[in-house]
């Protein structure tokens, strides 16, 4: 079955002098360009009421008009999975996704996927693009996550993410102690040696994280963090980016160094502790049908929370005027 989706925007003077199709690719960046290049051929899309050739150059202030075809994904297993369903109603699901749940089929992860789940929970999501998933979280990264079921909130949905208007805000433990929040503004993108890292580099894509602190501890912090830009790993990234990187992090925080004096039970936590503490504990949107502002929260996972009553009773065990801080 195929679903036609219908969007309009203007293009925006900063991408003055791009070719449509990458001009249309940073407008909506959950096609490919060769979606969208494929979308032209076939006159999908007109500019300024007419249909463009792939290689136009914009100015900047022309109407994009699209309506295109997106086929459905046979090569996806719907699988019976539990999900913990925060709300569902006919146009939108917020699910609070676990700890180890990869969000989308890939290389080396093709079944037991949230996307694998949506499609036996709800199968009319077959015919949405990425089974309706709005954004995702990584694999050890739980919390909130918003999926469309109808075409029209999948669009409404994806133009507030592209908007900024879409809140997310995590709770996470990092290393070292903050003595205040802040904002992370370095562009993110590609390793240029490590390809399955992300990195701040010049070329990267504009990404901005702010961050406040919630509570101190010996050798921690407990942040709250608030997304403005979505990019891959931002928060982890950026993160240890200000030298501060997310406890537990295998990929960005470096071999574990262990406070000094921490209690035994501390040690074993901080030993045991395998993935970023991170988890994605409050959402809000504007609901793509009664236009009402939502917002959910999902409490922080078992382990994380025992992990930060460890840090609590590291820190009261030692004299005060040992602190850092």
């Amino acid at each position: 079955m195929t679903q036609i989706i219908h969007l309009t925007a203007v293009i925006p003077e900063e991408l003055e002098g791009m070719r449509l199709d990458q001009a249309l690719a940073k407008l909506y960046p959950d096609y490919s360009r060769t979606q969208i290049q494929e979308w032209i051929k076939k006159k999908e899309i007109k500019l300024d009421g007419k249909h463009p050739k792939r290689r136009v150059i914009v100015i900047g202030g022309e109407t994009i008009e699209i309506q295109a075809a997106l086929k459905a994904q046979p090569d996806w297993e719907a699988q019976q999975i539990n999900l913990n369903i925060v709300y569902e109603d006919d146009a939108l699901l917020i699910i609070n996704k676990p700890v180890g749940m990869v969000v989308h089929p890939g290389a080396g992860n093709t079944s037991n996927t949230l996307l694998n789940a949506l499609l036996h929970h709800a199968t009319e999501l077959k015919d949405l693009p990425r089974a309706g998933i709005i954004h995702r979280l990584d694999k050890d990264t739980s919390g909130l996550l918003v999926i469309a079921k109808t075409p029209a909130a999948f669009t409404h949905l994806t133009a507030q993410l592209k908007d900024r208007t879409v809140v997310r805000i995590y709770q996470s433990v990092v290393s070292g102690v903050l003595t205040s929040g802040g904002k992370v503004e370095a562009p993110i993108g590609r390793h240029p040696l490590q390809r399955k890292r992300m990195a701040v580099i010049e070329t990267g894509k504009p990404a901005v994280t702010h961050y406040r602190v919630l509570e101190r501890y010996r050798a921690h912090t407990r942040v709250k963090v608030q997304l403005e830009t979505g990019r891959t790993h931002q928060i982890r990234v950026h993160m240890a980016h200000i030298h501060h990187p997310l406890l537990g992090d295998p990929v960005y925080a470096g071999r574990l160094q262990l406070p000094k004096g921490a209690t035994p039970p501390l040690v074993d936590m901080l030993r045991q502790f395998k993935h970023q503490a991170l988890h994605a504990y409050e959402l809000t949107l504007e609901h793509p049908v009664t236009h009402e502002i939502m917002t959910w929260q999902a409490p922080i996972p078992e382990d994380m929370q025992k992990l930060i009553e460890c840090l609590r009773k590291d820190t009261e065990s030692v004299d005060k005027n040992d602190y850092p801080y």
